[in-house]
């Protein structure tokens, strides 16, 4: 059990560098068509969260239930929702207060992201990707 969790840990880590990498390129494209900086990194999130919700649903948590995807996506962005503040409020404060985050916006986006993930791993496994229990049995049993 304990290495399956580490494994989703491991993979749910690797997705959210996959989603660094999207959030910081839809930031910057958003920045060249003028939209801000903080406009601009409330889109690429979105963004980077949905691609991150298919990486996972599709290999970090692969033997989670199926649920309705439109559904489930809904509900990954929803209790994601904290990460998300954290992750922002993190990235908002040091450009904000941070004449280097300011000019180099990757480094208040890293910051958030890093912030953010521990609280989105553990809501996504608990709320969004719930192993069932028929699942657990034959993994553990």
């Amino acid at each position: 059990m304990r290495a399956a969790l580490l494994g989703q840990m491991l993979r749910f880590g690797v997705v959210g560098c996959v989603g660094f990498v999207v959030d910081t390129l839809t930031l910057y494209a958003a920045l060249a068509l003028g939209a801000g900086l903080y406009v601009g990194r409330a889109l690429s999130y979105v963004v980077a969260a949905s691609g991150n919700w298919a990486l996972n649903r599709a290999w970090t948590f692969r033997t989670a239930p199926r649920d309705a995807a439109g559904r489930q996506w809904l509900l990954f962005l929803a209790v994601n929702l904290l990460g998300f503040a954290v992750n922002y409020g993190t990235y908002a404060a040091l450009v904000a207060t941070v004449p280097l985050a300011a000019a180099h916006p990757v480094l208040g986006v890293a910051a958030g992201s890093l912030t953010g993930m521990t609280g989105n791993f553990l809501l996504s496994r608990s709320f969004v990707f719930r192993p069932s229990t028929e699942k657990i049995e034959k993994i553990c049993g």
